[in-house]
């Protein structure tokens, strides 16, 4: 075993956003779950270590800031800044935020890249096959539709050149067995069927891992000719983010990850090509990629061409920090891809939030300053269901059961009509308000991963008897 391994963090990535535009909701969506998971973990008493960043090479890159007419590095200044602002915007609480572009992950990077070579996992070749720009990938005749990638409808252009090239083919058998036994866990289990049918029906190809005419990347050690290709570089954040110098004799006490969230879109290449670079060092794979479906908007993908594109900045600005996140957590099903449009996040707003638990927040409160009734949130929350849903990655469910707690409270108020109960029977009324206000303290806490803001003043109107409407009804 490695050095370092012992008293290990539990370790929760995002993927690093690819740096050649503002962020979109889909980036949102993928930053506010590992949010979540974070702050729910670190309920449970563990050390959290929780990393997010920007990956800021390649060819795409330049030729975006090319376009804009920006030095590269200014523009990649300007897209990371982006990013920063609206992590902050959604109250995201990260451990660190790595660029690829950081000094310390270059030269841990290259050292990484030398070891590769030395030990024979890279060799020089050429390589080819029809490569999408927009990917940053080499497309196979399978991955295209109508001749077009999918994920940006265009045709891939046909590419030879001198390459330097990482051997896949010889892991393939043991990347099955890992993704078979768990070892590597790859959910939902769809997503693990996908990968384990393309393993077995596609012969592993051994993968360029340089490209020799793109300048804006970091160039290999051993010829300065090439500079890395841009996914591999990409991956090794997830160690360097922890400090790691590229030593493969001392890995970071954190790894191995115990969950990194990705997009179904990047699924194939963390769970073939990261995984390859992890074994050829002789590292210990990732432990789960927990993986997510597309963020659609009236059941077509999102793009500026369609007209349907909605800004996380506009949600913020409309529903606030807490009201967005709870939109994003809620609006179906992990796993699947989730459709938002505005119309129905506002419908959803109102019913939930605003006529749901900002109206019960309300209720309760105004009945318990008629008798100065507060409640010190000193009780443990009844955990059993919600803690098996969030360890089982169920967000939308766990927030339905949150939400359940809140209907029945309501419902308890409409049948035992306290605001009778206050002049008719005191000692009843007293013990109406108990249950409510353990209702209402119960919710705050189970609340907190989801909704912290909101979660702190409805502890905090609790403690103090004062309530202030949390959430106004949006037109």
């Amino acid at each position: 075993m490695p050095k370092g391994t012992e008293n290990k963090p539990f370790f929760i990535t995002t993927p690093i956003y690819y740096a050649s535009g503002s962020p979109h909701i889909g980036h949102a969506y993928t930053t506010v779950v590992a949010d979540c998971l974070a702050r729910f973990k670190k309920e449970q008493g563990y050390e959290v270590f929780f990393s997010t960043g920007t990956d800021e090479h390649g060819q795409k890159i330049a030729k975006k800031a090319e376009e804009e007419g920006k030095e590269v590095r200014a523009f990649v200044d300007e897209m990371t800044d982006g990013f920063q602002k609206l992590w902050q915007a959604l109250d995201i609480e990260y451990t660190k935020f790595i660029r690829t572009t950081d000094t310390h992950h270059i030269k841990a990077v290259q050292k990484v890249l030398q070891t590769l070579y030395d030990n024979g996992s890279i060799y020089q070749g050429f390589y080819e096959g029809l490569y999408c720009i927009g990917c940053e990938q080499f497309k196979t005749e399978e991955d295209l539709v109508l001749g077009k990638c999918p994920d940006h409808n265009s045709v891939p252009e046909f590419m030879r050149e001198e390459s330097y090239i990482m051997k896949m083919t010889e892991l393939q058998d043991e990347l099955i067995h890992r993704i078979e036994t768990d070892v590597l866990c790859v959910t939902s289990g769809k997503y693990k069927t996908e990968i384990l049918s393309f393993l077995k029906r596609e012969k592993l190809e051994d993968v360029s891992i340089s490209r020799k005419n793109v300048k804006w990347g970091i160039p290999l050690p051993f010829d300065e000719a090439h500079t890395t290709y841009v996914w591999v570089d990409a991956f090794l954040n997830y160690l360097t983010v922890l400090g790691w110098d590229g030593d493969t004799d001392v890995v970071p006490k954190e790894w191995p990850a115990d969950v990194q969230i990705i997009g179904k879109d990047i699924l194939r290449v963390h769970a073939t090509i990261w995984p390859a670079v992890l074994m050829h060092l002789g590292i210990p794979t990732q432990k789960l990629l927990l993986t997510h479906g597309h963020i659609l908007s009236g059941g077509k993908k999102m793009s500026k061409t369609m007209g349907n594109i909605i800004d996380p900045l506009t949600l913020v600005e409309r529903f606030g920090v807490d009201g967005t996140r709870y939109l994003l957590m809620s609006a179906g099903t992990f796993g699947g891809d989730v459709d938002l449009t505005l119309e129905r996040m506002t419908e959803k707003y109102n019913a939930d939030l605003a006529n749901g638990l900002g109206n019960l927040v309300s209720r309760v409160l105004k009945l318990a300053e008629q008798v100065s009734l507060c409640r010190e949130i000193s009780t443990l929350k009844d955990s059993e269901t919600m803690d098996t849903l969030m360890n089982e990655y169920k967000f939308s469910e766990a927030l339905q059961h949150i939400w359940q707690k809140v209907s029945e409270a309501n419902k308890y108020i409409d049948e035992m009509k306290p605001w009778v109960l206050v002049t008719s029977d005191g000692t009843k009324f007293s013990e109406v308000m108990e249950v409510l206000l353990g209702q209402l303290a119960s919710i705050a806490i189970l609340l907190q991963p989801f909704m912290p803001e909101t979660s702190e003043k409805i502890k905090r109107a609790l403690k103090t008897g004062k309530v202030e409407p949390l959430f106004q009804r949006i037109k």
